[in-house]
């Protein structure tokens, strides 16, 4: 599902320079959840926003369902996030003064639906999520958890085959936090294949089969190092 061949990415130049990522090489089986585990600054996030062709890698490249995203250009690669991948962020990313199903939709907007079908699909959503009974209600007034639920749901409604979580918990207490870990269960079981970034300690031992990459420092460990 998801190739990463001996990928690069160096911020500035010269006494500036800064190596994020070192050399990766990675592959993700199709369905497999896949956690990277480390500490702010290993690399992580910066990997997450590669594959989800949100940046581009300085060299190597990223193969995600036999497509070369890591040269795709803008427009090609929102097309690419639109069919392919839903985004869980750290800090939700959510328009604040919209509702909850507005926020949801947004993703659709370019999409080339009629509404009737972009509410039927945020519908769909915002239920799998647990948030539909939130549907009209401002996104300011929401509690974290909601907001997280939220976020699930606007990432969802695309019904892409690839989940990036960044930092998904950092802004959570443990209640919702195990809350999130049971509705990405789900998910994984209905077959979406799954990344995570996280220094949460609680995604070392997740209840489901998965596998943990430890990074550090740009650079990855073999698996369960």
């Amino acid at each position: 599902m998801i190739r990463i061949e001996d990928v690069g990415k160096r911020f500035g130049e010269g006494e500036n320079l800064f190596e994020a990522l070192k050399s990766i090489t990675l592959e993700v089986e199709e369905g497999e959840c896949v956690i990277l585990s480390g500490i702010s600054g290993s690399g992580k996030s910066t990997l997450l926003s590669l594959i989800a062709a949100l940046d581009r890698p300085s060299s190597g490249k990223i193969v995600v369902e036999g497509e070369l995203v890591s040269k795709l250009p803008d427009l090609h690669a929102s097309a690419y996030r639109a069919k392919t991948i839903g985004v869980i962020f750290q800090h939700f990313n959510l328009i604040e003064s919209l509702s909850v199903e507005e926020n949801v939709i947004v993703p659709l907007i370019n999409s080339g639906l009629d509404m009737p079908a972009i509410r039927k699909m945020a519908e769909q959503s915002m239920q799998r999520a647990s948030i539909l009974h939130k549907a009209s209600q401002d996104v300011a007034s929401l509690s974290g958890g909601e907001k997280q639920r939220c976020a699930i749901a606007r990432a969802l409604v695309n019904d892409p085959k690839v989940i990036l979580c960044d930092e998904p918990t950092a802004n959570l207490d443990r209640e919702n936090s195990l809350r999130f870990i049971d509705t990405i269960q789900k998910l994984n079981q209905a077959g979406k294949t799954i990344v995570i970034a996280t220094h949460d300690p609680l995604f070392e031992a997740l209840p489901f089969e998965s596998r943990v990459i430890h990074m550090a420092d740009g650079m990855i460990g073999k698996h369960g190092e």
